[in-house]
């Protein structure tokens, strides 16, 4: 009975786990960041809603979802295959850590219905064949367009940046809903060095309750992924004639990385 625990042991040491996979997706894209269109936190102004398409991940409870979207972007948005990768639907489940809690089969489906759900959402295109699942990457503000990799030139194709070492060192896994949605409105300011983000303004702004928008900031806080510094803001009716506030920027470690310099030929000789 103990040499069949031990030999089950290795067994398992020796099966990908959903961490192993989401950084080998993130070794073949070949990058240090990955970029994300602003518009799909929230949208520009001057329409008749700030809401991107990130409010209904939240409002819909989908977590399973948002962490897979984002690794589809990962994955297509380097462009080698045209914006589309394709895998087997048991890859698809441990991308998605649906592996863990069920079986094989359910695990299966568990990943075809996550995906239809961002079709649904006019994230992606996705079809099957057999065991195989292609996705194809769609624009980021869920407008349904045909995907193209963001150069920030416009006020539309300016983009957030997110360190492949988010996934690779498992910081995606520690976070609550609230807590990656969070993260990606922060990252939404990375032109800043502080910002602040109002929990009283989270349903104008972003779609979301001023619960969800606080524990959000308080996870991102207690994780060491976002730094937090308290400012004066001044309230000529308060007895002080100010309160306290908070502003917030990403902590280093999840600022996005500087791509490693090639060295030429030239160089090396020098």
């Amino acid at each position: 009975m103990k040499t069949t625990t031990v030999a089950m042991q290795d067994v398992q040491k020796n099966e990908a786990t959903g961490r192993d996979t989401r950084a080998a997706i993130l070794k073949r894209s070949i990058r240090a960041n990955v970029p994300l269109r602003k518009t799909f936190v929230q949208a520009n102004k001057g329409g008749d809603s700030r809401h991107g398409p990130l409010r209904d991940f939240v409002t819909g409870r989908d977590l399973r979802g948002l962490r897979a979207y984002l690794m589809i972007v990962a994955a297509c948005s380097n462009g080698d295959k045209g914006w589309t990768t394709e895998h087997d639907s048991a890859v698809w489940a441990r991308l998605m850590d649906i592996h863990e809690t069920a079986t094989s089969q359910s695990a299966r489906t568990g990943a075809w219905r996550a995906l239809r759900r961002l079709a649904d959402r006019t994230l992606i295109e996705c079809s099957r064949s057999g065991t195989k699942i292609k996705v194809t990457l769609l624009r980021e503000d869920g407008t349904g367009k045909p995907y193209d990799r963001p150069k920030g030139e416009t006020e539309e194709d300016r983009f957030l940046q997110i360190p492949t070492t988010f996934w690779t060192q498992g910081r995606d896994e520690k976070l609550s809903l609230p807590g990656l949605a969070l993260f990606l409105v922060v990252a939404r300011e990375n032109e800043k060095d502080w910002a602040s983000f109002p929990g009283d303004k989270a349903d104008e702004w972003y779609g979301w309750s001023a619960d969800t928008h606080e524990r959000g900031l308080k996870q991102l806080v207690e994780l060491g992924l976002v730094q937090k510094k308290p400012f004066k803001r001044k309230a000529p009716l308060a007895p002080a004639g100010f309160t306290i506030a908070h502003k917030y920027q990403r902590a280093p470690i999840t600022k996005p990385r500087k791509a490693p310099v090639k060295k030429t030929a030239a160089s090396a000789t020098a």
